[in-house]
């Protein structure tokens, strides 16, 4: 994908760009579970994020893919061994345990575990001592640790291969709308964001419902799978064009990108000039959010690397930070205290310049009732 630079400071769309913490602190503690969500909410994020996948009888579950073997004790768990298989997924064949043959009784049954226990050996500490949260749970935690922490939280519910759920009889939409009209958030102003990969489940519940819908975009040579399934040859760097972003508009209130999508990388891998993308996109007054900061060297750029080897801390704070200058509005981080700590700053000086100034144009109101077309 080609872009033009822009070497100009592009303000944020909101006044204090959110941080949102990555399947819970999940630089802590196994990823998707409540006791990395609950962590997250007392550090201070300001929205927790989660991925869904479905049961065998159809209920929502947080995982971040539909195959368990990487982040739970499925594989030694002798009353499960013949559920092992093989199937293709969005394109890409996959071995393993997959939550569609398991029903929520029998994930209760199972334990989440860390997925890269050496890089992070403390939140491997807790392997074998969480469960596997359905999206029900996931609510009830959420308000009663807004009520404690005295503030609203956000969450952010990302689902994953809506379209394939969809062929085998298990659509994510309907026990979605279910479970959030349960917990009376099935409104706009519940703090509720949904976000996919695929345009097409986004699109039906854009005609069903009127909370926040974000269009997640991959790196630019790969495309949608929903997309690449009925033959559409649009990639995600298509949709990232002036014209794909108008296209998002329609059913969309923003895009959550990869971060290469915004601060490119260099030959060296050093962040390089900021891509027009943020720009482009607040034209339509769609919010971006960026995707995934995480503090050891193996995921920060070569020039924010620290001393020691892939696993070791780099400076993720001055990658925030740069995040923040080029205008997003929403920082995916699974380390939620140490980018709050680079937001600090950021939002004393923007409090300071409000003081003086009017106040961030909002956008338009471009949602009067539940549904866009």
């Amino acid at each position: 994908m080609s872009r033009t630079s822009h070497r100009a400071p592009v303000r944020s769309l909101v006044v204090t760009p959110a941080v949102v913490a990555h399947r819970g602190a999940s630089g802590l503690r196994p990823e998707h579970t409540l006791e990395g969500y609950r962590l997250a909410v007392q550090m201070g994020a300001d929205a927790i994020e989660l991925d869904l996948v479905i049961t065998a009888d159809g209920v929502l579950v947080a995982r971040h893919e539909g195959e368990l073997s990487e982040t739970t004790d499925v594989a030694s768990r002798p009353e499960f061994a013949d559920r092992r298989t093989t199937k293709v997924l969005d394109g890409v064949e996959r071995h393993g345990w997959f939550v569609e043959d398991f029903t929520l009784a029998e994930l209760k049954r199972l334990t989440a575990r860390e997925r890269w226990p050496s890089m992070r050996p403390e939140s491997a500490a807790y392997d074998g001592t969480c469960g596997i949260p359905s999206l029900n749970e996931v609510l009830a935690m959420l308000r009663a640790e807004s009520v404690r922490a005295n503030r609203s939280v956000g969450l952010l519910l990302e689902l994953k291969h809506a379209a394939y759920f969809a062929s085998i009889g298990l659509p994510l939409d309907d026990p979605l709308l279910s479970d959030l009209a349960r917990h009376e958030m099935a409104h706009p102003r519940s703090g509720v964001t949904v976000m996919s990969f695929e345009p097409t489940v986004l699109r039906q519940l854009a005609t069903r419902t009127g909370i926040e819908l974000v269009q997640l975009l991959e790196t630019a040579d790969l495309r949608p799978p929903d997309l690449a399934a009925v033959g559409d040859p649009r990639t995600y760097g298509d949709l990232c064009t002036p014209a794909g972003l108008a296209w998002i508009d329609e059913y969309a209130d923003g895009i959550g990108v990869h971060k290469s999508l915004v601060l490119p990388r260099d030959a060296s891998g050093a962040i390089s000039t900021p891509s027009a993308l943020v720009r482009d996109a607040h034209r339509h007054w769609l919010t971006v959010h960026v995707w995934t900061l995480r503090a050891e060297n193996r995921f920060l750029p070569s020039n924010l690397h620290g001393d020691g080897g892939p696993g070791a801390s780099g400076d993720l704070v001055g990658e925030a930070r740069a995040f923040l200058d080029a205008g997003v509005d929403g920082l995916i981080t699974d380390q939620p205290d140490l980018v709050l700590a680079a937001c600090e700053g950021f939002r004393a000086m923007t409090a300071h310049m409000l003081s003086g100034s009017a106040s961030t144009p909002r956008p338009p109101d471009r949602r009067p009732g539940p549904c866009r077309s």
